[in-house]
């Protein structure tokens, strides 16, 4: 059988270990928080529609390019995922209030009740990925990663 050892910065002259890497530890973090999520949202919402879902239920209505801006998404991004959640029901297109040339988008009475339903779920699944900090740690990390983000 073959076992591994950890590796230490003497094994390698660059001292880089990749266990202490932010970003291998973020993308481990990040796996852990998918699967989480992906076990139990409802609808089958994936990250980015529940991002969309989520912003929209808070500033409805808005332009497709103010809600990428809003959860970070270039606008190709975006349109791709308004128009899942369009074919999917959950949002339609209206005249925007403040500019009758563009289009806004809204959340229809499905994608309403589904976003509703995700979010209460939704705090369920960061309680679970940070259950193994304490409240304390729990508190630090969301004040870090506002800080790197």
């Amino acid at each position: 059988m073959l076992t591994r050892r950890k590796s230490t910065p003497a094994d390698d002259s660059s001292g880089y270990v990749l266990d202490e890497q932010v970003g291998f530890r973020l993308r481990l973090a990040m796996q852990r928080h998918t699967a989480i999520f992906m076990a139990r949202i409802p609808e089958g919402l994936t990250q980015t529609q529940f991002a969309a879902l989520a912003k929209l239920h808070e500033v409805e209505p808005c332009s497709q390019n103010q809600l990428g801006r809003l959860i970070s998404l270039d606008a190709a991004t975006i349109k791709g995922v308004v128009d899942r959640l369009h074919l999917r029901g959950f949002v339609t297109m209206v005249a925007d209030p403040n500019d009758k040339r563009r289009r806004a988008i809204m959340l229809t009475a499905e994608g309403r009740r589904a976003t509703e339903a995700a979010e209460q779920v939704a705090a369920a699944i960061s309680e679970e990925t940070m259950k193994p900090l304490t409240p304390e740690e729990q508190r630090t990390v969301v004040r870090l990663l506002k800080k790197l983000s």
